[in-house]
């Protein structure tokens, strides 16, 4: 959920997300199908799903308002998601340079990660 939102992912439907069972125990599969997207809007990125109290807000006040439901204390909640923050930051443009997006492409979709209002309430 943090992910879609730091790539601007708004192609999040229930679909796109699964488990898969190895042995006797179930894990979330690899992430799949992930469009990140540049909307015309700097300030707010909504999701296809809802995702915490004020609906389908991609912002950190959003996802964090339900990370009890994910058995997550929120101080462990913020830490992910800040690390996952930087990494998006830091390496966006490396990883799909590696899978082969052209360098027009980037300049395309480069305001999808971890984008300006990511912050903003």
């Amino acid at each position: 959920m943090a992910f879609n939102a730091l790539i601007s992912n708004s192609d999040d439907h229930r679909r796109n997300h699964a488990f898969i069972a190895f042995a006797k125990d179930w894990q979330l599969s690899p992430g799949y199908d992930l469009t990140p997207t540049s909307p015309p809007s700097l300030e707010r990125r909504d999701l296809a799903l809802a995702c915490g109290d004020q609906g389908r807000r991609a912002n950190p006040g959003n996802l964090l308002s339900q990370c009890g439901r994910f058995l997550l204390a929120r101080e462990a909640a913020e830490k992910i998601l800040d690390d996952m923050e930087a990494q998006v930051r830091a390496r966006w443009y490396e990883v799909v340079r590696r899978e082969g997006v052209s360098e027009r492409d980037c300049e395309r979709i480069g305001g999808a990660f971890a984008y300006p209002g990511f912050r903003y309430t």
